[in-house]
């Protein structure tokens, strides 16, 4: 084999063209990296600018009713369990059983790392002081999402105009940080969807469409579709808002582990739902979720 001298200038092309290979190898490396999502990624909430985890904990199950069978002392343990796996999303509302305990059970975590949401129920005559009451019983300065709770009447916008307003000055002394709705009808749904008032939306969502909001004024009927909520949830993304889903294991209805795995999956293929909230009621039903929802994001 015969040794040329390599010239100047050919020294030059052939380091650039490793260097330059070596930097698209990075980038693609980086870029796989980038795409690596899992269920305790902070994500960003529409508009808003609030960043949940996109799995938040469910505070209410059957109105908080199966959390509260836990006992105090057990559900702020699994409130910090869920904390340490890397969920900082709590759902919570004033209905909920649990309602009491959540400043217990957040006391110690840093608040700034917490997406704190929480519900008011119907039509308080001192809206304002109701929601004050809400991060007084937290031990909070700010909620970050206060949201109307179970809507489920068509046109509600106009009925509610006044607890509507309570939330805006809430907003205004930065008591909220985001206002919506929690709607259990699709005309409810539809006129949330509508109002340029809604920030964050609250949505029923699952493939079986058990418990899915449908065309009558009740919270739960059987026959209802998930193809109406999921045009309505288009919409919501066009618009900005922020979509975080519920009823992903259809109200705590699905023991079998086949319908966990199929709704976690079609939650997680809605590329317009920015988190979901599932209610817990053990360390291995946390442990599974996320599991479920890292696998799925993944394949």
């Amino acid at each position: 084999m015969i040794n040329r001298p390599i010239s100047r200038r050919d020294f030059v092309k052939t380091t650039t063209a490793i260097a330059g290979t070596a930097i698209i190898g990075s980038k693609i490396n980086l870029s796989a990296a980038e795409q690596k999502r899992t269920a305790t990624d902070i994500v960003t909430l529409g508009k808003t600018g609030l960043k949940p985890t996109r799995l938040g904990f469910g505070t209410g199950t059957d109105s908080g009713n199966v959390q509260f069978r836990l006992g105090k002392e057990e559900f702020i343990n699994l409130i910090h369990y869920a904390y340490d796996k890397g969920i900082r999303y709590f759902d919570c509302a004033q209905s909920y059983r649990t309602f009491g305990w959540i400043g217990d059970a957040i006391k110690g975590l840093p608040r700034e790392k917490l997406f704190i949401l929480s519900k008011v129920p119907g039509k308080p005559e001192d809206a304002l002081k109701v929601i004050d009451n809400h991060r007084k019983t937290f031990n909070t300065d700010y909620i970050d999402a206060l949201l109307i709770h179970c809507m489920t009447k068509v046109n509600w916008t106009d009925e509610y105009k006044r607890i509507m307003d309570a939330f805006d000055e809430a907003k205004e002394k930065k008591w909220i940080l985001a206002k919506g709705v929690s709607c259990h009808s699709l005309p409810a749904l539809q006129d949330s969807v509508a109002s340029p008032w809604t920030e964050v939306h609250l949505v029923r969502i699952n493939p079986q469409a058990r418990h899915i909001d449908g065309p009558n004024e009740a919270w739960n009927r059987p026959g209802n579709k998930i193809e109406p909520v999921i045009e309505e949830i288009k919409k919501m993304s066009a618009k900005g808002r922020g979509i975080l889903g519920m009823k992903i294991i259809g109200n705590g209805e699905f023991t079998n582990a086949e319908d966990r795995e199929k709704s976690i999956r079609f939650a997680m293929s809605c590329k317009e739902v920015h988190a979901i909230t599932i209610g817990f009621k053990s360390r291995a039903e946390i442990d599974e979720a996320i599991e479920r929802i890292n696998r799925a994001l993944a394949s």
